[in-house]
């Protein structure tokens, strides 16, 4: 089954979140209606990266690799298109 890391942004929290499913419109809707704990209360969430892989074990390696550099940084040079 196919998979996608993404990137969403809140700018009420002036926060990213980075995280990974199968069904990208869903999850993001999950994220949206406060039924994710993670980012509830931080609503609206605003989609701003994704990378799609043939497979969600992928996914879910990449989204750990994203979330171990713990950099701003790095997630605003994804989003900007150069990474």
């Amino acid at each position: 089954m196919a998979g996608f890391v993404y990137i969403i942004y809140s700018e009420k929290w002036d926060q990213y979140y980075v995280g990974s499913t199968t069904v990208l419109t869903t999850r993001l809707f999950q994220h949206n209606t406060g039924r994710n704990k993670s980012t509830r209360g931080g609503e609206p969430w605003e989609l701003k990266h994704t990378e799609e892989f043939g497979q969600i074990q992928q996914a879910r390696k990449r989204e750990l690799e994203k979330k171990r550099k713990k950099s701003r940084a790095y997630i605003e040079w994804l989003i900007s298109g150069a990474g």
